[in-house]
């Protein structure tokens, strides 16, 4: 397995570790932002960072019937976690801004599923796609990321998630910026801003 340092040496090679001033999907501010795309399109070097996390999510998770990825960030980490791990995996969209399956994707009821997303600040997306795993009747095994930004403060999952890496970045509400923050220009590189 890929230690913190390697996967973190990683992220910074293939500029995934953005600095700046950033306003998060989850509409809190930050100074730094993990933009995965940015990783992922180095795969070669995703790779050893996807195989790494497979193997902790294989090690907690040892009976997945299905792995469950929010799009647009989670696409390809599930996809590539399901890879390795031989197993079906799917993605929910955003239609009018709730999640739903579409192009023919469906939970079976009584399966057990696992949550996988590139970044968990805030675990919003997350706790969106376990409402599509509860209409469905079936199980919702956890949480998995391969990075875990999130603080105790900001997280608004109860249960322990499994990362690749965890980061502490502190997250701030608009009306609570620390000086630096509030002389910089603002991007909103998230997906749930496109309209």
């Amino acid at each position: 397995m890929l230690s913190p340092k390697k996967s973190l040496d990683i992220l910074r090679k293939t500029n995934a570790l953005l600095e700046g001033h950033f306003v998060l999907s989850s509409g809190l501010h930050s100074s730094k932002y993990i933009q995965c795309a940015k990783l992922l399109s180095f795969p070669h070097l995703a790779d050893k960072i996807c195989k790494s996390f497979a193997n902790k999510v294989k090690k907690r998770f040892n009976k997945i019937d299905l792995i469950l990825a929010p799009a647009m960030g989670g696409i390809i980490i599930g996809y590539e976690i399901g890879k390795i791990l031989k197993k079906e995996t799917i993605f929910c969209e955003r239609v009018k801004g709730k999640f739903t399956l579409r192009r023919g994707f469906s939970i079976k009821k009584h399966s057990r599923v696992l949550i996988i997303e590139d970044v968990i600040t805030t675990g919003k997306s997350s706790l969106e796609c376990a409402k599509l795993i509860k209409k469905k009747k079936a199980k919702l095994l956890g949480f998995a990321s391969l990075i875990d930004r999130s603080s105790k403060k900001s997280l608004k999952i109860k249960t322990k998630i499994i990362s690749q890496l965890k980061i502490n970045v502190p997250t701030y509400k608009k009306n609570q910026l620390p000086k630096d923050l509030v002389s910089m220009v603002v991007t909103k590189p998230g997906s749930r801003f496109i309209k």
